[in-house]
């Protein structure tokens, strides 16, 4: 491993210098999105520039990287939003805070059973609803934004 001087630290500490772990959440999603090719590369960048119109304040991260799994990509603004996967059969959204969100155009259609999460699941060749989407979205954000001031009020 080789190490260099990180930018920054004004003292000088040195930190592991992998481009792969230098390598931004957006570039990797977008290494995601070609590896997956077909529909399901096309469907998961569509629903990224969705979530990104939503919200340009939303962030994108890389998560849970493990020897089995090389990762999954994250969207957060006050906290996580949503994560994004790909199967053989589609490519799921999995919402957090899904459960308490208002979703009057039905698109969560995977995980009803829980109390927290809820999810999407999008198959080839479905039509998404861009509008009902970004309303998703930004009752996410809406939401994350409600608990962070909760807390932070109880820490007063």
């Amino acid at each position: 491993m080789t190490y260099s001087v990180s930018d920054e630290s004004s003292e000088g500490n040195t930190v592991p210098s992998n481009p792969a772990e230098n390598e931004s959440a957006s570039s990797k999603i977008t290494k995601r999105a070609k590896e997956l090719g077909g529909w399901r590369g096309d469907t998961l960048d569509h629903l990224r520039r969705l979530i990104l119109e939503a919200d340009p304040a939303i962030e994108e991260e890389w998560k849970w990287v493990k020897p089995t799994n090389p990762g999954v990509p994250v969207w957060s603004r006050n906290g996580g939003i949503c994560t994004g996967e790909a199967y053989k059969e589609v490519v799921k959204l999995t919402f957090f805070r899904g459960a308490s969100l208002p979703d009057p155009k039905k698109l969560f259609n995977s995980s009803l059973e829980g109390n927290v999460r809820r999810a999407i699941d999008f198959r080839e060749g479905e039509k998404i609803n861009d509008a009902a989407f970004k309303q998703l979205i930004r009752a996410a954000v809406a939401a994350n934004t409600t608990v962070l001031a909760e807390r932070s009020a109880k820490k007063k």
